[in-house]
């Protein structure tokens, strides 16, 4: 009896994860027999131009607010100190940089940080 109801229990829950994957979008097909089969469609990994615009963004403004609160001077010593250090640290140097960029938008961030 219990193991007709594990059984019974088990094909449930697959039922339920079918109808779950099915709920999202799915294509018909018939088979050889005369039977229609219901696949779940499967989802494409969309990239998205707009988040990569944000990220971005928000990089620079980042910088931007770290080298308006350190300084010039204190920022550009900070990046040396990573540019001697470790593979992954000169990465990070050569990432966070000034550049025309960053320097523009925290020379208007100053007047709010300090």
């Amino acid at each position: 009896m219990t193991n007709s109801f594990a059984e019974f229990d088990s094909r449930l829950k697959r039922i339920d994860r079918n109808r779950s994957k099915l709920a999202s979008g799915y294509s018909a097909r018939v088979t050889n027999n005369g039977l229609i089969v219901f696949r779940p469609k499967r989802r494409a990994t969309t990239f998205s131009v707009r988040g990569l615009a944000y990220l971005i963004v928000g990089f620079f403004l980042f910088k931007s607010i770290i080298l308006a609160h350190l300084g010039e001077t204190t920022y550009a010593e900070r990046v040396v100190a990573l540019q001697e250090g470790t593979v992954v640290e000169q990465a990070g140097a050569y990432v966070m940089q000034s550049e025309p960029v960053t320097t523009t938008i925290a020379q208007y961030l100053r007047p709010y940080l300090n």
